[in-house]
């Protein structure tokens, strides 16, 4: 027993002086850490406290955006990105601690990170998009049940929402005329609703739709184009009161397998040019045709195919101010611009979340001041770009052509000047 007691005795005194040590240890480092502070140190500024929210925008302005350009230097840019907009916040409010009542710590419940209850809007599956006189952007995103109505320039924005404004359903396609009157395609509700320039609403359509999508108007005629993907036709209306029918372009009852001229499979995207020519995304059977402002058949362009000027699922469909086609490829995540004949002239895009790419790209408008706007619905976002319309870039040619003159002569001069004067000391003796 003697022994086991010797040794018990022996540890004891052993973790004794260990802790003593400890402890002398640790009173060294507090009067080193209380008097032997670097002078640096104390004469730097105190850090300011952490802020409880994270600002992403530093990363965004890191970026030069200005060199995002279609076609590359040193060709005249003819699209430049812009930005993009997706409503969710740059700034993210950080994870906070709140201090335990003594109640708590009695209770041992645990205190939890204060949570920013303020609700965030975002689009989730952005599909039909516009703008008004006034550059105000109108997205339908048929998740949300909202229209989004977007400032550009701020940021701020306002919805149409389900429930308080209007009913929706599955909001698509969107299209707003000169007065401001916006329409409002619903595909589960099967109608296409009319508000007012206060975004009341101030009538419906439901005559002959099933599946609307798609929306252009002609407001010089005040027809309104509808397409509708499930009866594979594009319907035209009165965009006035009481909204007449007035015609029917495609078959229907051919269940999306027709291929005849004029005919549709599941139809999509509808724009009009000047003249009122009706240009439709034929998105089955992957192409577009041209019909007259009376509905008789003109042309069609494009095939099935992953090649420039190709399409796999072509959707959303815009008319620029120089009569120009644009087309957004569901599938290939791309935009393609034609000539009315179908002529590919350029295109930009491929899978992607970087700026002009794109994840299930679905439809593009174009706004009287040569803006493009394209909505995705697996990124959740709109893009912003700028089209140099025919007469600017001309006008940008002139001027390279002027600049490279005056070089030019420049050198010229220069040169002359140089062969005529003869250095000192250059003449030969005879």
């Amino acid at each position: 027993m003697s022994p086991v007691r010797n040794n018990s005795s022996v540890r004891t005194i052993t973790h004794l002086l260990l802790a003593a040590l400890l402890t002398l240890s640790l009173a060294l480092m507090g009067s080193s850490a209380l008097y032997g502070k670097d002078k640096k140190k104390d004469n730097a500024a105190a850090p300011e406290p952490a802020s409880p929210y994270k600002d992403n925008r530093k990363f965004w302005e890191t970026l030069d955006l200005s060199r995002i350009v279609w076609p590359n230097p040193p060709a005249i840019t003819r699209i430049k990105y812009l930005g993009y907009w997706s409503g969710e916040k740059f700034v993210e409010k950080k994870s906070e601690k709140k201090k335990a009542s003594w109640m708590e710590r009695v209770s041992g419940v645990a205190t939890g990170e204060t949570v920013d209850t303020k609700p965030r809007w975002q689009l989730v599956v952005p599909n039909g998009i516009a703008v008004d006189s006034k550059s105000l952007v109108y997205i339908a995103d048929s998740k949300v049940r909202a229209i989004f109505i977007v400032n550009t320039e701020t940021g701020d924005y306002q919805m149409i929402k389900n429930g308080s404004d209007a009913h929706f359903q599955w909001p698509t396609g969107l299209a707003i005329d000169d007065a401001d009157r916006l329409f409002v395609s619903d595909s589960g509700l099967h109608h296409v609703l009319i508000f007012d320039p206060s975004h009341k609403v101030e009538s419906v359509i439901t005559e002959g739709l099933y599946d609307p999508g798609g929306l252009a108007i002609d407001s010089e005629n005040r027809q309104l184009y509808v397409s509708d993907a499930e009866q594979d036709l594009v319907l035209v209306y009165d965009a006035d009161p009481p909204h007449k029918l007035l015609r029917k372009i495609g078959k229907p009852g051919t269940k999306h397998t027709s291929t005849e001229p004029g005919e549709f499979a599941k139809p999509t995207g509808v724009a009009l040019d000047q003249e009122g020519n009706l240009y439709v995304s034929d998105t089955w059977n992957d192409r577009i045709e041209v019909f007259d402002p009376d509905g008789n058949f003109i042309r069609a362009f494009g095939k099935a195919g992953d090649g420039p000027g190709y399409f796999a699922r072509p959707k959303g469909i815009a008319i620029d101010g120089d009569g120009h086609v644009w087309v957004a490829d569901a599938m290939q995540n791309r935009v393609q611009v034609f000539t009315p004949e179908g002529q590919l002239l350029i295109w930009m895009g491929g899978f992607g979340t970087l700026p002009g790419q794109f994840q299930s790209l679905v439809n593009l408008t174009i706004d009287k001041k040569n803006r493009v706007y394209t909505t995705e619905q697996l990124a959740g976002r709109m893009q912003i770009f700028q089209y140099t319309n025919n007469t600017q870039a001309k006008a940008e040619k002139e001027r390279r052509d002027l600049e490279a003159k005056k070089k030019a002569d420049e050198r010229r001069v220069t040169k002359t000047n140089a062969g005529d004067t003869k250095p000192a000391g250059s003449a030969t003796n005879q």
